[in-house]
């Protein structure tokens, strides 16, 4: 089995596109366009978003921090080389609602902050994690 995509639902896709395109590597893999909308897929490596249009209001108003704490998706992750040239990088589109924090307790050199991309998803941006021996 092989991870293939997370679907996003966007009132702006051009500028959820942009967003991920533009800080996460992502590129247009393939446009679906079903009539009175259409379907984005972006392509990083073997990982894909799936963007569709929004059909209707949210149910909640989303959620801060590192995402919400009821069931569901929490958030997005990359792993990048350096938190805060990445931070740096992006500029006003850096939306932090949580951290930079340094988990060095935990793994050494692990520190991580949360973003909101256009749409308020929140998006984990992480360097240094490693896996248990």
């Amino acid at each position: 089995m092989q991870f293939h995509h997370v679907a996003l639902t966007c009132n702006d896709v051009a500028a959820v596109e942009a967003f991920y395109v533009k800080h996460f590597g992502f590129q247009r893999a393939r446009v679906i366009d079903l009539g009175e909308s259409k379907i984005v897929f972006l392509r990083a490596g073997e990982a894909y978003l799936e963007l569709f249009e929004t059909k209707e209001a949210p149910p909640v108003e989303k959620a801060g921090n590192d995402g919400p704490g009821y069931p569901g998706w929490r958030h997005i992750a990359f792993k990048v080389d350096d938190v805060d040239a990445t931070l740096a990088a992006m500029g006003d589109d850096a939306k932090v609602t949580l951290g930079p924090f340094s988990f060095d307790d935990f793994i050494p050199g692990w520190r991580t902050v949360w973003v909101a991309d256009p749409e308020g998803n929140i998006v984990e941006i992480s360097q240094g994690y490693t896996d248990a021996a």
